[in-house]
C-alpha cells in the first residue's frame, strides 16, 4: 500500500489520529512543519497527503508553517498528489472572508460581516455596524480576538488599549452578533459526504468553543476536560437540508474534512459563521454519540491509499 504523509504542527492533536490509523493498519509518516523548504524542480514523495496545519498555528509560534504549507500544497497537487484538505480547502480555512463568500454562493445564511485592514480604520467602520457586534480575526484561532461589544465606547477603548490582539494578516472582522435562542452554538462534523456527529457548545462562558480535549491545561482558549460545555446535538437530523447544503459546499470547495458551526438566532433562523478544516473531536461527545471522528478520517485515508495503489498497478 502507498503511504499517508501527515503535515502537522501540534503534537497534542496526534494521538487520536495515530490510534485510528494504527487500528486500520494504515502506513503513515509524520511531517512536522513550522516552516521549511522544497525544491520546485523536484518531485514530491509518492502517496496521499493529509493536511493537519491549523489556522491557530500562530498561537503556538508556527505561523511560518501556515505560509509554508499554503505553498507546499499547490506544489504537491501540481504533481498529481492527492491531498486531504488540499490547497483550495486550506485557502478557505485561512480566510473567514472567503468562507463567507463561499457560504453565500451555496445559499447558506451568514451574519453580516465587514472586513477591516488597519487598526486605525476600525472605529470608523464600527460606526456603520448595528449594535451589538463582535470582532474576530480573519485567520481564526482558538477564539483569539473574538469579543462582544454592546456600545461604541467600549469598542473604542479596546481598539486603543493594550488588550487589542492583531490578526496574523492584519484583517479584523466586525460581525453582526446573533443572539442565540438557546445558550449554545452547533458544530456539524463532516467527512466528505458523511455525517459524523453534531455538537452543542455552550456560549454561557464566552466564545472559546474549540471542542478538542488534546490541549495544554494552561491554554485558556481550549476547555480541557470541560465535558459540561459540550454535548451531542441529538436534536439535529443528519438528513437536515442545512447539512445537505454543507455537503454540497464541501464538494464544490474541495473540502474533505470540516467542522461547520452555526447559531440559531432568536428570529428562528440559522446563521453559519465558521468552517474548520483542521477539526478535532471531543472524546466525551464521541463516546456519547458512539462514533470515532478520527476513525472517519482514517477510513477516508485508507480508501484513498487503496485507490492510489490500484492506479499505480494499472500503469
Amino acid at each position: 500500500m502507498s503511504i499517508l504523509h501527515i503535515l502537522y504542527e501540534n503534537d497534542a492533536w496526534l494521538p487520536p489520529l495515530e490510534a485510528a490509523l494504527q487500528e486500520r493498519r494504515v502506513p503513515y509518516q509524520l511531517h512536522f512543519v513550522d516552516g521549511g523548504s522544497f525544491d520546485l524542480a523536484g518531485t514530491p514523495p509518492e502517496g496521499i497527503w493529509l493536511n493537519r496545519m491549523s489556522p491557530s498555528s500562530h498561537t503556538r509560534g508556527h505561523q511560518g508553517g501556515v505560509q509554508y504549507v499554503a505553498e507546499l500544497l499547490g506544489w504537491l497537487e501540481s504533481h498529481g498528489r492527492r491531498v486531504i484538505n488540499g490547497s483550495k480547502a486550506f485557502s478557505l480555512e485561512l480566510s473567514k472572508v472567503k468562507q463567507d463568500i463561499a457560504l453565500g454562493a451555496f445559499d447558506i445564511l451568514s451574519p453580516r460581516t465587514v472586513a477591516v485592514v488597519g487598526r486605525d480604520r476600525l472605529k470608523a467602520a464600527a460606526r456603520n455596524m448595528n449594535l451589538p457586534f463582535i470582532t474576530k480575526h480573519n485567520q481564526g484561532g482558538k477564539g483569539l480576538g473574538v469579543k462582544l461589544f454592546r456600545d461604541l465606547e467600549s469598542f473604542d477603548a479596546y481598539v486603543d488599549g493594550p488588550d487589542f490582539i492583531e490578526d496574523p494578516g492584519g484583517i479584523t472582522l466586525l460581525q453582526q452578533y446573533i443572539e442565540p435562542a438557546e445558550p449554545h452554538i452547533t458544530r456539524v462534523e463532516l467527512v466528505q459526504d458523511q455525517f459524523v456527529m453534531a455538537i452543542h457548545s455552550s456560549t454561557e462562558s464566552g466564545f472559546e468553543l474549540c471542542p478538542a480535549v488534546e490541549c495544554a491545561e494552561d491554554d485558556a482558549f481550549c476547555p480541557v476536560g470541560d465535558s459540561g460545555k459540550f454535548r451531542q446535538a441529538t436534536d439535529l437530523d443528519p438528513d437536515d437540508p442545512l447539512i445537505h447544503r454543507y455537503i454540497e459546499l464541501m464538494a464544490g470547495m474541495r473540502i474533505d474534512v470540516a467542522g461547520i458551526e452555526f447559531v440559531t438566532g432568536k428570529d428562528g433562523r440559522r446563521y453559519t459563521y465558521d468552517i474548520n478544516g483542521t477539526t478535532n473531536y471531543n472524546a466525551d461527545v464521541e463516546a456519547e454519540a458512539e462514533v470515532s471522528g478520527m476513525g472517519f478520517i482514517a477510513d477516508l485515508a485508507y480508501r484513498l491509499l487503496a485507490l492510489d495503489q490500484r492506479l499505480k498497478a494499472a500503469k
